[in-house]
Order: structure tokens, then C-alpha cells, then sequence
């Protein structure tokens, strides 16, 4: 009886490693970027799945863009001020801890430009901008190909800012 118990904890403790290691080799950011931009809500809840699940420092700062973007595509007035909100800590939260990390700075840039004027949230667009200037080169190149698709409908940055 005991063995039984110890190989069925054994068993569920294996599953809950596999699945964190599937869930890590599924995270990428160009998916991750493909489903921002998307504005499909079923692949930002795929995505905020994925991201929930991982463990690495500065997982707040994906996450809560994509609640943030989750916010921007829902209905109910309610619910979108509960996600945004939930969204704006991790973000900034992220930010605080790593103030030079240029990718989390774009995803605030990003946000920040479309975030509708009633939530305050536009005081780091400037300051955000110039940061992604001067950092662009030192991103992945993943990265920088999602800040350049994203020059394509902003009015703020330009690829020339690049």
C-alpha cells in the first residue's frame, strides 16, 4: 500500500516537471509577439497560459502586457479595467526590478500608445521611445523584428527612429 502511494505521488510529480518543461520549450517570443499583435483573444489567453506556468525573472513583464492587451480586446467595461490593472503592476513591477530591460520598455511604449486616455497610463511614452532607440541594436533579433512590425501602425515610432 505505502509503495503505492509513494509511486503515485512519484508519478504526479513527474507529470508536474514534464509539463513545466513542455510549457518552457512552448514559450517563444515570436509567438509571443504573433499573439499581441494578433488581437485574437484566444492566442493572448494561450499565451497568458504559458507565461503563468514558466518560472524565470521578469515573467511579470510578459504577463502583464498580455493582460494589458487582453484588456484593450474585452467588453465589459469592468472587466477590462480588472485586467488592465492586474497587467499595469506586473509590467511595472518588471520594469522596477530591471529598469534597463529595452524589451519591456517597448511593451510599455506599446501599450501606453493605444491605452485609452480614462486608465492615465501614457506617462513613459516619450521616455520609453528614446529608450528603444537607443537599445534597438542590443535587442534580439526577434524582438527587433517585432518593434519594427510594430512602427507599421504606430504614429510615435518610426523605423526611421531605429
Amino acid at each position: 500500500m505505502k509503495l503505492k502511494i509513494i509511486f503515485a505521488l512519484f508519478c504526479m510529480l513527474a507529470g508536474l516537471v514534464v509539463r513545466g518543461e513542455y510549457l518552457q520549450e512552448k514559450f517563444d517570443k515570436a509567438t509571443y509577439y504573433a499573439a499581441m499583435d494578433s488581437g485574437d483573444i484566444d492566442a493572448i489567453n494561450k499565451e497568458i497560459s504559458v507565461v503563468t506556468y514558466l518560472s524565470f525573472a521578469g515573467k511579470d513583464g510578459y504577463e502583464g502586457a498580455l493582460l494589458m492587451r487582453k484588456a484593450g480586446l474585452l467588453v465589459h467595461p469592468p472587466e477590462k479595467l480588472h485586467f488592465f490593472k492586474i497587467g499595469r503592476i506586473k509590467l511595472e513591477s518588471a520594469l522596477m526590478n530591471d529598469k534597463d530591460n529595452a524589451e519591456f520598455h517597448f511593451l510599455r511604449f506599446a501599450i501606453q500608445e493605444h491605452a485609452p486616455n480614462i486608465v492615465k497610463y501614457h506617462n513613459d511614452l516619450y521616455t520609453d521611445k528614446e529608450f528603444i532607440k537607443k537599445n534597438y541594436k542590443d535587442l534580439s533579433p526577434v524582438v527587433q523584428r517585432a518593434i519594427k512590425d510594430y512602427t507599421r501602425k504606430s504614429k510615435l515610432l518610426t523605423t526611421e527612429d531605429l
